[in-house]
């Protein structure tokens, strides 16, 4: 009942924010007219869609077995990341104060969300399919390359290392926030931060897409920088962690940039998938 609520919460505040974002950045008439041209625009970015589905699918299963073979591989590196840097993290956190703390896990928690699904929209809206492809793509490579790591390295944030130094903000400001965090993410899922490489990937993109959007990466560029330092103000993730964040974020949107320009987008979907609904 406490996960249903905290996610209706959620939903709420992230629904308020894209209706603001739709009206003031994409325009209520141009996304009208998107959705009545969605099956081709679906269509044409399918082929990045398919590989997120099976990417955040085999994610949600690694939660399951992921430790068991990570801690298999016993590549347990917070102690590694903890003597490079220190107490670090509790120094950021000297500069705590209630409203500041608001701020971060407003951020963390709606902001982050928003900024993830805010570009799907807007880009959906673009008669050029490719900005939707090159985000996509971009994602699925984040999750991948980020489940790779998580399953490679074992490593715990400075909330668990050091709980003396460092404090569990989000969940001593939200004690509620846990129910919902623990169905998307393990405490051995630090290295990399995956909210920092997906919020600089977004911001890449914002730029990339400043001509259609100029307003947009002013805000992409803010959210994405305060959720970066609220992973580390919170005591959720190492400055490793996001430093990991930021080159993830980097081989993504040039991985993403490079697919997409190789292979394009679909004009119509390919004979063996149209046939599918027929077959059954």
């Amino acid at each position: 009942m406490v996960l249903l609520e905290t996610i209706l919460v959620l939903v709420a505040h992230v629904l308020a924010m894209l209706a603001l974002g739709i009206a003031i950045s994409i325009g209520p008439r141009r996304f009208v007219g998107a959705l009545g041209d969605a099956r081709r625009r679906f269509v044409a970015v399918t082929p990045y869609v398919l590989p997120l589905l099976v990417v955040l699918g085999m994610r949600r299963l690694a939660l399951t077995i992921g430790p068991e073979l990570s801690w298999y591989l016993q590549w347990n590196v917070s102690g590694v990341i903890y003597s490079l840097e220190g107490s670090a993290i509790a120094t950021i956190q000297t500069l705590a104060t209630p409203l500041v703390t608001e701020y971060f896990v407003f951020v963390y928690l709606y902001g982050y969300v928003f900024l993830l699904v805010f570009p799907v929209l807007a880009y959906f809206s673009l008669d050029d399919s490719e900005r939707l492809a090159g985000l996509l793509a971009a994602y699925g490579l984040n999750y991948g390359l980020g489940l790779v790591c998580y399953v490679l390295f074992v490593s715990y944030g400075p909330r668990n290392v050091i709980p003396g130094l460092a404090d569990s903000l989000l969940f001593t400001t939200y004690p509620t926030a846990q129910h919902l965090t623990a169905e998307v993410n393990l405490p051995t899922n630090v290295f990399p931060s995956l909210h920092t490489s997906l919020s600089v990937t977004v911001a890449l993109f914002a730029w990339r897409t400043r001509s259609e959007y100029p307003g947009w990466l002013v805000v992409a560029t803010l959210i994405a920088g305060s959720v970066a330092v609220a992973t580390m103000y919170l005591g959720i993730h190492w400055v490793t962690d996001v430093v990991g964040g930021f080159a993830l974020a980097g081989v993504s949107y040039w991985g993403a940039i490079r697919v997409v320009d190789r292979y394009g987008c679909w004009r119509s979907l390919p004979l063996w998938l149209a046939d599918l609904p027929s077959r059954r």
